[in-house]
């Protein structure tokens, strides 16, 4: 009696998947000989129809998204490139250094009836390039915090004589720090100073002489002016 209710119940589940084949068959037949447009969207009917199993029916919309995820990451790429110059122009990608000194070929600078700009000739180290030595000018060739050192050497001919002289360190043409000496006690004098300026790119710093006053007694190496960036800023 078993044997015959399993196998009973075995036809019963053949004639259901001979029903389900034959349904799935006449669905579609029904499919490819429909003559309108079938309702399938954005879906490849003729792939969801017509070809065997495995076909991917949304290939069209997943090549889609795949071209949209591209665009994304090699947008994020060129950001995160972008992002990588910016750091490493903040954190100090450029070199910015230079030491200049008033050569010894004339005794004496001046005096001279308006302020002149020191010509630092003898150059030992100009990093960045933003040191002009025909000027005596640097030039900030890009923004951030640089500091500045300046030292002055005098001496008089004979004793007695007055030592007077004026020397501005200039930012954009206006005075940020001097050192100055007038008295007739003095045979020979140096002094130096040292100061922290914030630049933007272009911002010019140079040493002047005021008028009526001068430097004499110079020997290269005393008289040097000296710069360089600390670090740098986006603005």
């Amino acid at each position: 009696m078993r044997v015959v209710a399993c196998t009973l119940f075995a036809l019963v589940l053949l004639w259901d998947s001979v029903r389900a084949e034959n349904t799935i068959s006449s669905l579609r037949a029904a499919a490819v000989a429909w003559k309108g447009e079938l309702p399938c969207t954005n879906w490849d009917c003729e792939c969801a129809f017509k070809r065997q199993r495995g076909c991917c029916c949304a290939a069209g919309e997943l090549r889609e998204v795949e071209d949209q995820v591209f665009a994304r990451v090699m947008d994020l790429l060129t950001s995160m490139s972008q992002l990588g110059d910016s750091i490493l122009e903040v954190i100090g990608g450029m070199r910015v250094a230079f030491t200049a000194s008033m050569s010894g070929r004339t005794n004496c600078f001046g005096p001279f009836t308006r302020n002149s700009p020191i010509p630092y000739d003898v150059i030992t180290l100009n990093h960045g390039s933003g040191y002009n030595p025909a000027l005596g000018i640097f030039t900030a060739p890009r923004s951030g915090l640089y500091s500045f050192s300046f030292s002055v050497y005098s001496k008089v001919a004979k004793e007695g004589e007055r030592m007077y002289y004026k020397v501005q360190l200039m930012r954009n043409n206006e005075v940020v720090a001097s050192i100055w000496e007038d008295n007739r006690e003095d045979s020979e004098d140096s002094s130096s100073q040292t100061v922290l300026l914030s630049l933007q790119r272009g911002g010019q710093v140079y040493l002047e002489l005021m008028n009526g006053r001068q430097i004499c007694g110079i020997v290269e190496g005393l008289n040097t002016f000296s710069g360089a960036l600390i670090y740098s800023t986006l603005a």
